[in-house]
This record gives structure tokens, C-alpha cells and sequence, in this order.
């Protein structure tokens, strides 16, 4: 699927819609039924060896003021993608995102590219890697974790799920850090960056396992955003 990626993405979308769902894959995330509808995502392996995920959805949609009547959720998370990007905070790579309807059912697809030489916090912590990290290494991943969370919340933006299993990292040979976020589906934006970030941080202290100096190095790095100040 390596030029067959290239054709794919210059297809018209409801043929495209298609042939996606025609690529063989295995389930990584098996259907499982809920919002009223069915979400699973399958990992697919292109020709060029790309990995790639792709969510599969049937009337698998959210409510609000906005969509009284209800949105897929994979339209809500290609616009937190394409946001989230655009703000400088690093996530999976968006391939493909539509939805059409068939036999009475409304079908939502969106692929996207895996996170090459990324690991979650929680699979780090769990094989006790943070255990060889010095403590200027861990510094700079808390330290840039908080300055992207800053980022994400002064524009407003809510990640809606905020564990360590979504906050993924990836360390170079030269000890040099990148940060990334997954699992977009219940982002939003709210009305005022504090309770954007009141959400996720509180969040993120319930699930995660982190000691104080991780927490330290969070703050320093979330005030480092200019005009950017909410309890840590």
C-alpha cells in the first residue's frame, strides 16, 4: 500500500470511504458498543511498511448544544487533530476522516499514521524505565509535557481523556525529548482556558502515579507559557 497511500488520498471520498474499509487489518481496539452505536480500531500495514490505525465506527455519535441531534465522533476528533497540530502540540499524523450513511446506518472512518519510536507514559512507568532516567532527563520530559499542556489550554482546548496512556514520548540516543497526545476523541474546547485545564490536570493527577518532583517540573514547564498561570 505504499503508492497505493498516494492514490488512496487523492481519491474522490466516497470512493476512498471504500477502499479503506477494504484494506486488510486486525483489530487492535475490538468493536465494542457504545454512545448508542459501535467504535473498534484496526491496525493496517501499508506496502512501504507504514503503520497505520484506522477507527471504525457505526452511529457512534456525541451530543451537544451545537449538535442537538448528534455528530459522529470522528469528526469531533479530526477537528481536535487538525487543532492540536496546528498549536504546535504533536499528534498522530491524519490520514483519511469521513462519514457517509448506508442501510439506515450513519458510518464514520478516520486513519491515521502511527507514532513511530513513541511509548505512552504508562507503558514506561510499568516497565519501570523511569528508573534509568537521571534527573535531568526527567525533567525535561515533565518539564515540556507541561509547557504543551499550557499551549493546548490557553487556546482553550480540552484533551477530555487525559492519562498517562495517552501521553506519549519518545527519547533520542542524545537524550533529546518529544512529546505527543492520542486518543482525541473527547476533545473539545471550553469556555475559558481555566476550566480547560482544571479538567484534564485533575484528571491527569487521579490516573497517573507521579511523585512531586514530576509534578515540579510539570509547573515549571506549564508557567513558562507567557500569560499562562493555573494551579498545577
Amino acid at each position: 500500500m505504499g503508492s497505493l497511500l498516494a492514490s488512496l488520498q487523492a481519491m474522490p471520498q466516497e470512493q476512498a470511504f471504500d477502499r479503506w474499509l477494504a484494506e486488510p487489518g486486525e483489530w487492535v481496539e475490538a468493536p465494542n458498543e457504545r454512545r448508542g452505536g459501535m467504535s473498534g480500531v484496526q491496525r493496517v500495514r501499508s506496502g512501504d511498511g507504514r503503520l497505520l490505525y484506522r477507527k471504525q465506527q457505526v452511529d457512534h455519535d456525541y451530543r451537544d448544544w451545537r449538535h442537538p441531534l448528534g455528530e459522529p465522533t470522528v469528526l469531533r476528533e479530526e477537528r481536535a487533530l487538525r487543532a492540536f497540530a496546528a498549536l504546535g502540540v504533536r499528534v498522530p499524523q491524519l490520514l483519511f476522516c469521513a462519514t457517509r450513511r448506508r442501510h439506515g446506518h450513519r458510518l464514520g472512518l478516520l486513519v491515521t499514521a502511527a507514532l513511530d519510536g513513541f511509548t505512552s507514559l504508562e507503558d514506561c512507568y510499568a516497565r519501570g524505565e523511569q528508573l534509568r532516567w537521571d534527573a535531568a532527563l526527567q525533567a525535561r520530559i515533565f518539564h515540556q509535557l507541561g509547557e504543551m499542556l499550557a499551549r493546548l489550554h490557553r487556546a482553550r482546548w480540552q484533551h477530555g481523556c487525559l492519562y498517562p496512556k495517552h501521553i506519549f514520548v519518545r527519547i533520542d540516543t542524545d537524550g533529546r525529548v518529544e512529546l505527543a497526545l492520542l486518543d482525541l476523541e473527547k476533545s473539545r474546547r471550553r469556555l475559558s482556558a481555566r476550566r480547560a485545564a482544571r479538567h484534564d490536570l485533575r484528571q491527569l493527577r487521579r490516573h497517573s502515579s507521579w511523585g512531586e518532583q514530576e509534578w515540579r517540573s510539570l509547573g515549571y514547564g506549564y508557567h513558562c507559557i507567557p500569560g499562562h498561570r493555573i494551579e498545577v
